[in-house]
């Protein structure tokens, strides 16, 4: 039996961090005691700075350049920074901690940094490897890999590691129903046999409960504002950590919240107005193998449709191919005439400027969008390269920054957002130019409850003004209330296409644009033409 490792021990005294360029602490005030071997649940809102929190322990905040900080932040008794082999912190965007090219050298690469025989690194590697369930070869290219499955490359790099601290920032946001589960028991085993402290940071409370030992919660201003054991803070503090945006079980936490809705006039959709069209459709990367061959299918306008199925098939692939952002590998994706409006060709051989009004995707990793260095300038970018008018801009953009609460964000470096901040920045930012189309790949991820609502209210109201809304999701409360038509993708293909309003056909469906949203809005929704859609050639 492995020898269990020596626990790492936390202390905060009076501990804050504020970003450069920031008036206000992302943390402030923490005052935390963290025995060896406890088993930590970080709760707190969008922005509260979990996040900020465990960098901070893991030693990789900065320096005075990056940001100012206050207190004392230990583990073992010394500064973080000068205790970094004792942690191993897994991030929202597992692209951002990948170095290697092979998934048997990236879980290698830690142990090597700490010095491990070369024998037991590789029983190390094969271990982690199995314990998240990720059943590829060694020699597998990690960039080939789904988002999903880079989230269990990055997990196992960890626990290869055998850390005394493991620090995980929303570890399962970007799994399939069977992946959470899976790694959530792959960390719980990891924890039974070697004994490490665990601090995890997770919206939905449900998953970890039973596995965490305690319970610390964040309010808006990064101060704690609930410390203790499970039951008791679940318990007695339910309603102030509901009121907060968080995931309370029983609650809610496994069903969509009940948004506040407004009515939304829904725009007549004609019979067969199909918006897209795969046709005889195979999808992949150049130079590997097709992920799928002859798709066919139809996404109707201004309905909303959601891709779903386990990870690591392709649903991310296909929607970068539907988007006009990856060439079919054969086959064809088709437009309607109205779509098109009189631009040649698949959307794939479109410049990007043409397809910001026409067709709008939301990657699964925020970082990969951003293109500018503060939130203003971000979501003005389209609206640059369109050429609109400095009034038009303004005004489009602090409405929208407004609506998805990152008004007060303005000015700060997109980089420095918590990650539920910046899925709603790329939401806004492919918003702000009014598609006809939008694509979400995961937009839910990293969201408390009041932002989950917010935006998917908001999503609701689009449609029903006549956006056609594609997402890809594992979040089931989503799919609830956004998945008018359902496309299941197995590893043969299509396993089924489902309209969950139960209208006769896809493509001769009349709008069902009765959904209504929350909270009064300005038409954001593109121009009538994408419901004059007479069909696609």
């Amino acid at each position: 039996m492995e020898n269990r490792i020596r626990p790492a021990a936390v202390t905060a005294r009076g501990w804050g961090w504020r970003h450069a360029g920031r008036q206000r602490f992302a943390v402030s005030e923490v005052n935390l005691v963290l025995e060896p071997g406890e088993r930590v649940l970080l709760l707190g809102p969008s922005g509260s700075g979990k996040s900020t929190l465990l960098r901070g322990l893991a030693g990789v905040l900065g320096g005075a350049d990056e940001g100012d900080t206050v207190g004392e932040l230990l583990v073992d008794g010394r500064p973080t920074r000068e205790s970094r082999g004792r942690s191993a912190l897994v991030l929202q965007d597992p692209d951002s901690q990948i170095v290697m090219g092979r998934v048997g050298d990236e879980v290698a690469f830690g142990c090597e940094n700490l010095g491990v025989p070369r024998d037991g690194i590789w029983r190390r590697v094969g271990r982690a490897l199995s314990d998240v369930g990720l059943r590829v070869p060694m020699e597998h290219p990690t960039h080939s890999l789904s988002g999903g499955h880079k989230q269990r490359l990055a997990l196992a790099t960890a626990l290869a590691m055998q850390p005394g601290l493991l620090l995980l920032d929303e570890p399962t946001a970007n799994l399939d129903p069977a992946g959470v589960v899976e790694v959530r028991d792959a960390v719980g085993r990891a924890c039974d046999r070697t004994g490490t402290t665990l601090v995890v940071v997770e919206h939905r409370v449900a998953v970890w409960q039973h596995l965490v030992t305690r319970v610390v919660a964040l309010d808006r201003r990064g101060r704690v504002i609930a410390d203790g054991d499970v039951k008791t803070i679940l318990t007695e503090q339910a309603g102030d950590l509901a009121a907060a945006g968080v995931w309370v079980p029983g609650l809610g936490a496994d069903e969509a919240p009940p948004c506040p809705a407004r009515d939304v006039p829904a725009r007549d959709v004609p019979a067969a107005a199909p918006a897209l069209e795969a046709s005889g459709l195979a999808i992949g990367f150049p130079r590997h193998p097709p992920l799928h061959r002859a798709l066919n299918f139809v996404i109707p306008t201004a309905r909303t449709t959601v891709i779903t199925g386990p990870n690591g098939l392709g649903k991310s692939t296909l929607a970068l191919t539907l988007g006009g952002l990856l060439a079919p590998v054969a086959g064809r994706v088709n437009l309607s005439a109205a779509l098109r409006a009189g631009l040649p060709g698949e959307p794939h051989r479109w410049r990007s400027r043409d397809l910001l009004t026409r067709i709008g995707t939301v990657f699964q990793e925020p970082e990969h969008q951003f293109v500018a260095s503060t939130v203003q300038r971000e979501v003005e970018t389209s609206l640059r390269a369109l050429r609109l008018s400095p009034p038009v801009i303004e005004k489009r953009v602090s409405a929208l920054l407004e609506r998805l609460r990152l008004d007060h964000l303005a000015a700060a470096n997109p980089y420095t957002l918590s990650g539920g901040e910046q899925r709603r920045l790329t939401v806004a930012s492919v918003l702000v130019a009014k598609p006809r189309v939008m694509i979400l790949d995961e937009p839910t991820f990293g969201q408390d409850r009041h932002a989950w609502c917010e935006l998917v209210g908001m999503l609701r109201e689009l449609v029903a003004e006549g956006i056609t809304l594609i997402s890809v999701s594992h979040d089931d409360a989503y799919v609830e209330l956004l998945g008018e038509v359902r496309l299941e993708l197995t590893a043969s293909g299509l396993a089924g296409i489902s309209d969950a309003t139960g209208l006769p056909s896809l493509a001769g469906s009349p709008s069902a644009a009765k959904a209504s949203g929350v909270v009064g809005l300005p038409s954001l929704a593109g121009s009538p033409g994408a419901t004059e859609a007479s069909g696609v050639s």
